[in-house]
């Protein structure tokens, strides 16, 4: 069976820091695409960061410079380091395995079936 939470979500002021943490079981973590996403009502939900198997990174633009994401095969888990963050950074973000690829050059956005449940971040200005 599938598990994956996140946590580290939590309430912050403008240009500060938040470190968010997904642990996995389940499945086969180190052939998997991992990603966080983000979601705020009304909103669809958007991809934000993803790590490939091998490493590679990929973040959507409003990110870039901000955001670090990173994986641990042998822990199964993914780590997503947010500096700076604004009050638009605010939503549920949520971790998500997928594949194979990461997007944007070797998968989809679309591409990611296992999910957790999310963890909340608010960012006040």
């Amino acid at each position: 069976q599938v598990h994956i939470v996140e946590s580290g979500g939590g309430s912050v002021q403008a240009g500060g820091s938040l470190s968010l943490s997904c642990a996995t079981s389940g499945f086969a973590f180190s052939t998997y695409c991992m990603a966080w996403f983000r979601q705020t009502p009304g909103k669809e939900r958007e991809g934000v960061a993803a790590v490939d198997s091998d490493g590679s990174t990929a973040y959507v633009d409003s990110v870039k410079g901000r955001f670090t994401i990173s994986r641990d095969n042998a822990k199964t888990s993914v780590s997503l380091q947010m500096n700076s963050l604004k009050s638009e950074d605010t939503a549920m973000y949520y971790c998500a395995a997928g594949g194979p690829g990461c997007p944007p050059y070797g998968g989809s956005w679309d591409d990611f079936n296992y999910w957790g449940e999310g963890t909340q971040v608010t960012v006040s200005s």
